[in-house]
């Protein structure tokens, strides 16, 4: 799986991608998230223009909200940890489920590990995570697939920022992240305990206290953990 960054597997369009990852570009800025400024990444600095730029210029009024513009405390949260911790991960495959801009994804290759397959349902995001790749010259592979959907594939680790956000979406990472320790995966969350976070079901490793947005969030400085699902 060492493939070029933003090589895609799934049914990606490659005409589709190309034009996403223009007009990603033209509407955001490079920046470094504040707790891992290590990584650079194409980011929004507002959430309203972007979503609205999004339905005007690609012309769909069901646009998923654009979380692959912002660098979520959850996703800073794990990739600090992963780079702080590279033994962890370093030579293993790394499956990023709902990969948003990529943070986790390339954060993982940079500790070392052998691969990484990047997730997320967005095709967007999936752009996002290609310019973010390349930016950061790591290899990153990119699946459009709700790998949710079905068992879980064979990886070392998963990594899992902030989606524990909406109910139905927080039991199917419940549920597809346990199948996958108990087949031997090293499962790691990012999350400051969200509103479906699930309570008590894994242990916290680290915690950080991650410099947000009042915009997104609901205060400029936002704890949050890394946490890690034990095999039953």
């Amino acid at each position: 799986m060492n493939q070029s960054p933003g090589a895609q597997t799934g049914t990606l369009d490659p005409g589709d991608i190309a034009a996403a990852k223009r007009f990603i570009a033209a509407n955001t800025r490079v920046l470094t998230p504040p707790l891992v400024p290590e990584i650079r990444l194409h980011l929004a600095e507002e959430s309203l223009p972007i979503w609205q730029k999004t339905e005007d210029e690609l012309g769909e009024m069901n646009v998923p909200p654009p979380f692959w513009a912002f660098a979520w405390a959850g996703g800073q949260a794990l990739a600090r940890y992963l780079l702080d911790t590279a033994t962890l991960i370093a030579g293993k495959s790394v499956l990023d489920l709902g990969t948003g801009s990529g943070l986790t994804a390339i954060a993982a290759m940079q500790a070392g590990a052998a691969s990484v397959l990047a997730a997320d349902i967005d095709r967007l995001a999936l752009a996002a995570v290609a310019l973010n790749a390349e930016l950061n010259d790591v290899a990153v592979a990119v699946t459009a697939e709700d790998l949710l959907a079905r068992p879980p594939q064979p990886a070392g680790v998963i990594l899992v920022g902030d989606l524990f956000y909406e109910r139905q979406l927080a039991e199917r990472v419940t549920a597809y992240i346990e199948a996958a320790a108990a087949a031997g995966a090293l499962v790691l969350i990012g999350d400051p305990k969200r509103s479906y976070f699930p309570q008590g079901r894994f242990e916290r490793v680290a915690e950080y206290e991650v410099p947000v947005t009042r915009e997104l969030e609901d205060s400029e400085i936002k704890r949050t953990s890394v946490w890690r699902l034990q095999a039953p």
